[in-house]
């Protein structure tokens, strides 16, 4: 028998080292030719490692979340032949990443003496419940929980539930290790704000007219146009008013102490993603009108929830929208995506007392909140800038 060692071929992007995310193989497989090993990740992008042999895997290099060097043992099979041809890495961008949720894999599994196997799921529905999962029977495989389980164990023990607590305490610790897009995101966040001294200022608009006006468009709208929701109306809005403050439509490099200020309107959109919170782009929402907007907007939300967004979908923003739908809350104070310079967050829209010609009315209200960077946007240049904003929405006639 021969031992082969791969080593971590060059990813490209001038890279000299990756992040292991997933191992798809483990210690004593036996793998083919291109079959996938490892998930690693770059800055921009997560690639596909595939074998270039087969063989049977004899030790494994990088634990998830560990970096490895290009160039550095990565793989070391058992095999018949030598020297076998490397194959190219197999790119994604961005590919999935693992959630803050632990995924049961070789890695994570723990044996059933020490804990429960279970999924998340599962544990999470037996903690609703207050089921302890180490006094339930499993029928799975190395004797894994499944939800018929828990079913039956309930089942069972529904004729005791007199006889024992509600709630069974909880004792749990579920250690979660930060890696790859969730930890580049953490890196982000955190670099945001710690270089850039944010404020805040928040306004009051009335959506009333808007939102009638939506309905209105929504209702006659063509069956290929999107439905539209507030963002669209906020795009145009910006598109509109930033001209007027072109420090704010603009990136600041601290390092080099030179402000980036853009004619082109680049929007970026905050989307939520199953894997973590990513930031695509509409480039040029100058040229788009309402239906373009709504248009584009479905459209890179779509690529980033599956994965299918490239490194050009998601760079080149020159300011931000992050927006929690109905979730919206009453204020927020979102993080500036550096480097730019302002974000904007719309929230949720609910029907309030308002005084109108010195009558209590009931008016369709929203809170904008927005946030700013101190260094290069002064406090009664962001006030007058969602001011003009403001003016826009209450008035969406205007927009059109």
């Amino acid at each position: 028998m021969t031992h082969y060692v791969f080593k971590l071929p060059d990813v490209g992007e001038g890279m000299a080292e990756a992040e292991v995310i997933a191992w798809h193989v483990a210690v004593g497989d036996k793998v083919l030719e291109d079959q996938n090993l490892v998930d690693v990740m770059t800055d921009k992008a997560t690639v596909e490692i595939t074998s270039p042999i087969s063989g049977v895997v004899v030790s494994l290099n990088g634990q998830p979340g560990e970096m490895v060097a290009i160039g550095a043992p990565l793989v070391e099979f058992e095999l018949d032949s030598v020297e076998p041809t490397i194959a190219a890495p197999q790119r994604s961008e961005p590919a999935p990443t693992p959630s803050a949720t632990p995924v049961t894999t070789r890695e994570t599994r723990v044996t059933a003496g020490e804990r429960a196997l279970a999924s998340p799921a599962i544990r999470k529905r037996a903690q609703d419940m207050g089921v302890d999962l180490q006094s339930v029977t499993g029928t799975g495989p190395d004797g894994r929980i499944s939800h018929a389980d828990l079913d039956r164990y309930l089942a069972s023990s529904r004729s005791h539930t007199a006889d024992r607590p509600q709630q069974a305490p909880r004792n749990d610790i579920e250690e979660v290790k930060l890696i790859g897009l969730r930890r580049r995101i953490a890196d982000k966040m955190q670099e945001s704000k710690r270089r850039i001294p944010h404020f805040s200022y928040v306004e009051e608009i009335d959506m009333t007219e808007l939102e009638k006006l939506r309905t209105k468009l929504n209702a006659t709208k063509r069956q290929d146009q999107p439905k539209l929701n507030v963002l669209p109306f906020l795009m145009r809005a910006l598109v509109r008013v930033l001209p007027e403050y072109p420090q704010i439509n603009a990136q600041f490099d601290d390092e080099a102490g030179v402000i980036h200020r853009f004619t082109a309107i680049h929007i970026g959109i905050a989307t939520q993603t199953a894997n973590g919170l990513l930031v695509p782009v509409v480039k040029h929402a100058e040229a788009l009108n309402l239906w373009d907007s709504a248009t584009a907007v479905a459209r890179v939300a779509a690529l980033a929830r599956d994965n299918k967004a490239s490194k050009d979908d998601l760079t080149g923003s020159t300011i931000t929208i992050t927006s929690l739908g109905v979730m919206g809350g009453v204020v927020t104070t979102p993080i500036i995506n550096h480097p730019e310079v302002a974000i904007i967050g719309p929230n949720a829209i609910a029907e309030r007392p308002a005084v109108r010609d010195g009558e209590i009315v009931v008016r369709k209200m929203m809170n904008l909140s927005s946030c700013f960077d101190h260094r290069v946007v002064d406090g009664a240049d962001a006030a007058a800038f969602v001011q003009r904003l403001k003016g826009l929405l209450e008035h969406p006639d205007t927009l059109l």
